[in-house]
């Protein structure tokens, strides 16, 4: 028991026995994520992890940090908080898997008006879900109160992540060559990027969370908002064991224009043949009430492709087979074509 408490400091807003009861309130989802390398003693200074180096010639560390964004807004409002940290671990996981790497660990850092202990618990229970579907360890974190600077039932959520490959198998977009295959994963759905537009759209059109939809499967908007980002990690580890996988894009904002020409080298475009995708009703129905042109629909959101692969034509069905042994719906959307034009829809 830790006899440490300031009344002075709690005066002023900070409840530092709050922050203990939070602690262990996220013990158990944090000893989930345990794997070998990690020390699940939470509660020091710094989070410690011995990274496996066998076989390894020249082991990279690849590392990779981003947010919530704004989506963090629409768990407030349905105050549903042990998804977003799923969100949180997939945006960084899923960055650092397009270089080929597997993450090793990760560390979250929540900024709360006020430290509810079980609100808090639930976020990282979040972030312990999307570590373990990584196959990464939560080896520490960081909670700060901020009484003043944001309202006291608000957040904001962040993370970092940390992975390691060997040189040799860094993916790059130098071996991407003409006639090579774009294969398409399909995302969950609006993932976290675009959702200052989302809220502008919801806003502009009178349109509540709680609206359901027929188009939604009868689902609520806030439901299928607040899906969870989709995490490829072990999908995308799988397939590089099975072919070669020449590049890999993460869509993200900026949408097909901005990151799928990331994983090409000068030179090359990506023919995307629009009819061949997927697309969830989520972003039909967001066009839809927002009077949003397609061009810009595909500009910023994923469009249900959170992920693409590319791979010598001859190695597209055993990677297409690969890829649905590890539990991906994944499919041909393009090909690489010699072109000025970096990202043709067609």
């Amino acid at each position: 028991m830790n006899d440490s408490r300031s009344d002075f400091y709690a005066s002023a807003g900070v409840d530092i026995t709050a922050g203990y009861k939070a602690v262990e309130l996220m013990r158990a989802h944090i000893k989930r994520t345990v794997i070998p390398g990690a020390d699940d003693d939470i509660g020091g200074f710094g989070g410690a992890f011995v990274p496996n180096l066998a076989g390894m010639r020249e082991p990279v560390l690849v590392s990779g940090t981003d947010g919530v964004g704004t989506k963090v807004k629409l768990a407030f409002e349905l105050d549903k908080h042990d998804t977003v940290g799923i969100d949180c671990v997939a945006m960084c996981v899923n960055d650092i898997v397009c270089c080929g790497a597997k993450p090793l660990f990760f560390l979250d850092y929540i900024a709360c008006g006020r430290n509810i202990p079980q609100k808090i618990a639930a976020i990282v229970g979040g972030v312990a879900e999307g570590c373990v579907r990584a196959g990464c360890a939560l080896i520490g974190g960081e909670t700060a109160e901020h009484p003043g600077l944001m309202p006291e039932d608000e957040y904001d959520l962040a993370g970092f992540s940390v992975g390691i490959v060997d040189r040799e198998r860094i993916l790059k977009p130098d071996s991407v060559a003409e006639g090579d295959v774009i294969i398409a994963l399909r995302s969950s759905g609006v993932h976290s990027n675009g959702f200052s537009l989302v809220r502008k759209i919801l806003a502009d059109s009178h349109t509540a969370l709680t609206d359901v939809f027929d188009e939604l499967g009868g689902k609520s908007v806030g439901e299928v908002l607040l899906t969870p980002t989709r995490i490829y990690v072990k999908p995308v580890l799988a397939l590089m064991d099975a072919v070669r996988v020449k590049s890999v894009a993460h869509i993200t904002g900026g949408g097909f224009y901005e990151n799928i020409p990331r994983a090409l080298p000068e030179g090359l475009g990506a023919r995307i043949d629009r009819r061949s995708l997927s697309v969830p009703p989520i972003f039909a129905l967001l066009a839809r009430l927002g009077n949003v042109p397609e061009r810009e629909m595909f500009n910023v959101y994923n469009m249900g492709v959170g992920m693409t692969v590319i791979v010598a034509p001859e190695d597209a069905d055993r990677a297409l087979a690969a890829l649905k042994a590890a539990g991906e719906d994944a499919y041909v959307c393009g090909t690489v074509a010699r072109s000025e034009k970096r990202m043709d829809l067609c």
